[in-house]
């Protein structure tokens, strides 16, 4: 089993996207994607823990370290630049597709307009399946007050956001806070969140239930097998959306993880590739 290489950039249409691979090219392929303001970095414990696989992780356009796609980001955008992503690569087989929070809509949306793309989804706790969302992603929606205070994101903020994320407060790494703060000053950053955010959301309502509906309606006439995985502890997006994913559709897989946050792939790495591998090897 190889490592996971140096993250590198590829050329798709134009636009620069960065990435990381791992495990046996001829394996079949995971596509693993972050969530809003992050990189691919929060995937980085489960490429040892999915061997036998072709594992991708992308910085989806505007985030991380990739390049913003001309004109307004948009969550469509998102979910086609990282199909377009695969295809650059060299990958058109069907994809496990695995998204952690605006990473989960994403790959949600990628099995409604690429289909053909996607041979199963993990979602962990995703964004779409309730309005409930944290009062400082809301704010963060908010034009213009949104954009200023994104752009003045320093060590002290991004301690506090990353402290919002987890349960064991030892995962709030220095590592982790410099590197929000180095992505925060990209100048693609502050556009890209606020117009995703603005689009997804509104400071009173939450989740746009527009959107959400249209996401899921569509999804539930066209399913793919789909496990949907909670932290019991997550403070950005409450459990209680679970009971939502169950009853939007009823062809899901559901679990919860005890003790965990927002990012149960890394607060419990074990447990998450675990119950993945099972997943991705049923018949």
């Amino acid at each position: 089993m190889s490592a996971p290489a140096v993250p590198r950039t590829v050329d798709v249409r134009g636009t620069r996207i960065r990435v990381r691979e791992s495990g046996d090219p001829a394996g079949e392929p995971v596509l693993l994607l972050h969530g809003i303001g992050r990189s691919l970095e929060d995937w980085d414990d489960q490429h040892e823990r999915l061997p036998g696989h072709r594992v991708i992780a992308a910085d989806l356009a505007g985030f991380g370290y990739s390049d913003r796609v001309p004109g307004t980001a948009t969550v469509e955008k998102l979910a086609d630049t990282a199909v377009a992503t695969l295809d650059a690569l060299g990958e058109t087989r069907p994809a496990h597709v695995m998204g952690n929070s605006l990473g989960g809509a994403v790959a949600l949306l990628i099995s409604v307009r690429h289909p053909a793309r996607v041979a199963s989804l993990v979602l962990a706790d995703p964004a779409g399946f309730g309005s409930e969302v944290s009062p400082a992603l809301r704010i963060l929606g908010v034009p213009l007050l949104g954009r200023f205070l994104l752009g003045r994101l320093d060590a002290r903020a991004a301690r506090r956001a990353e402290r919002a994320l987890f349960v064991d407060g030892s995962l709030v790494t220095e590592e982790r806070v410099q590197r929000s703060v180095d992505i925060g000053r990209r100048p693609e950053f502050a556009a890209t969140f606020q117009e995703i955010a603005t689009e997804l959301g509104h400071v009173l309502r939450g989740i746009r239930p527009g959107w959400r509906r249209a996401l899921l309606g569509a999804a539930a006439q066209a399913p793919k097998p789909t496990l949907v995985v909670w932290g019991e502890r997550d403070l950005i997006l409450p459990v209680s959306q679970l009971r939502a994913a169950a009853r939007e559709l009823p062809h899901v897989t559901t679990h919860v993880f005890g003790r965990a946050g927002h990012m149960p792939q890394i607060e419990v790495p074990d447990q998450f590739a675990a119950l993945a591998r099972e997943w991705l090897s049923r018949p």
